[in-house]
């Protein structure tokens, strides 16, 4: 028997109030599950979606919110100890690993899945508990010799790695045309996994400080769409393309913005052969004409979270540097999360926050 670890957190409550310190214990850590000390934490809108949007999480409240977690893992189950003292990145969605839909590779959609901040209480804390499968190891020299701090990895897992897996369903290629649409968190790593594959990149977006910075990290063109008519950015881009002699046709579309005008103009850039990837959310609906993907032989794909056999990838290409993350992101302690949560909330913050415990 081992001592009892005391887990500080903020907790959701009551949704539209703010999020309450509070305590509670871990005497014994699950069969299959690990005790990881959280090193940073981001605040993604999902959790904001809970907050304000009316998105009921599968927990009951209260509830402690999160699901960017990175940290060390201090305990473990049985048969898991040889991660004790491990640093990680926690994948967002956790499937089972041994059910019929993970056997057949639609982990993503396995009905035992955990999901940090939803279906467990999650990162806005000192610790948490977590399934160990799927945990993505983080090699410590690799990290120190890419100048990173653990937390700064927190964002993998999510903003990272989702916009990665559309990436890859996408089946983007060297020489393809990528275009990503908001250019800010998700969207700003959907553009450098793009262009680190080998695509033209361009971005759009409704603000111009986002979009020269996207143009620092990767956009090879960006486009503000802000007060723009769908079919005047269809014509922009397309007279781009024909100017620098770039496909007309197969072009691979990924919705970032998590928006109603976002998601409506990048089915409005739907050609022959694209591929739209949706990885923004929103609880509101459009009006599109789902015709159009018989009649350009299109493909929209839907994209919830990122399996764990892909954290290993995008492990390597933020610690390589191909992709950027510290100058998207911004550290804040978590004592001050609420005003965090209001910042991002009001469209105040220019970078994703990441929560660094701060309880002792």
């Amino acid at each position: 028997m081992t001592d009892p670890v005391t887990v500080n957190c903020f907790e959701l409550r009551n949704p539209g109030e703010p999020l309450v310190r509070n305590q509670r214990s871990v005497t014994e850590v699950p069969a299959g599950q690990v005790l990881v000390r959280v090193a940073g934490c981001g605040v993604c809108h999902t959790d904001l979606g809970y907050m304000f949007d009316g998105v009921k999480p599968r927990h009951e409240l209260p509830l402690t919110l999160g699901h960017e977690i990175a940290g060390v893992v201090e305990r473990a189950s049985d048969g898991h100890e040889a991660l004790v003292g491990k640093s990680v990145v926690v994948p967002a969605v956790i499937p089972c690993g041994a059910c019929e839909l993970c056997a057949s590779g639609h982990g993503m959609i396995c009905r035992k899945q955990i999901f940090p901040g939803c279906d467990v209480h999650g990162g806005f804390a000192s610790h948490v508990v977590v399934p160990a499968a799927g945990l993505c190891v983080v090699d410590e020299a690799k990290l120190a010799a890419s100048g990173l701090q653990l937390a700064d990895l927190s964002v993998l897992g999510d903003a990272v790695s989702t916009a990665y897996q559309s990436i890859v369903r996408a089946e983007l290629a060297p020489g393809e045309l990528a275009i990503v649409v908001g250019a800010g968190g998700v969207g700003s790593f959907a553009v450098q996994i793009a262009r680190s594959l080998g695509a033209h990149v361009i971005a759009l977006d409704i603000d111009e400080a986002r979009l020269a910075r996207t143009a620092e990290y990767g956009a090879h063109h960006t486009i503000c769409v802000k007060d723009v008519a769908a079919k005047a950015v269809r014509k922009q881009v397309r007279d781009y393309v024909k100017q620098r002699g770039l496909p007309a046709t197969c072009w691979k579309i990924f919705e970032c913005s998590g928006s109603a005008p976002g998601q409506t103009l990048a089915f409005n850039l739907l050609t022959f052969g694209a591929v739209l990837g949706v990885v923004g959310y929103t609880m509101d609906t459009i009006d599109v004409r789902l015709s159009n993907l018989m009649a350009f032989d299109a493909r929209a794909i839907g994209n919830w979270g990122c399996l764990p056999a892909h954290y290993p990838a995008v492990l390597d290409l933020v610690l390589a540097g191909d992709v950027a993350v510290e100058p998207f992101i911004e550290r804040s302690p978590m004592s001050q999360i609420n005003d965090t949560i209001d910042a991002l909330h009001h469209g105040k913050l220019s970078a994703r926050p990441v929560l660094i415990p701060d309880f002792d």
